[in-house]
């Protein structure tokens, strides 16, 4: 299973990835495609960026059972802990203070 979450990227890129996969939310593409396909979508969203920002998860063989990667402007950041794939959400300013 792959899915890929799109964040501010042209209409024309967006339905492209109608070709291989179904939205069922406005930007979120999920479907059953080959490693190849995949990472041949990857390189599309990749190149057609333009400022917005891409993540994409997929069904592996590992601890978590998926993997995921992202580029461009997103709104979280994968980070690799420990060999575990977690999110990072950047603090907004003035939401919260660091006490020492």
């Amino acid at each position: 299973m792959v899915v890929i979450i799109l964040e501010k990227v042209s209409p024309a890129l967006r339905g492209e990835l109608t070709r291989w996969l179904i939205e069922p939310h406005p930007g979120v593409f999920v479907g059953h495609v080959s490693g190849m396909v995949r990472d041949r979508l990857w390189e599309k969203c990749c190149e057609r960026l333009h400022g917005g920002g891409v993540v994409q998860l997929w069904s592996t063989n590992n601890e978590q059972r998926f993997a995921m990667r992202s580029a461009g402007d997103t709104k979280r950041e994968v980070v690799n802990f420990d060999g575990l794939s977690l999110i990072r959400r950047p603090l907004n300013e003035g939401s919260a203070t660091l006490k020492k």
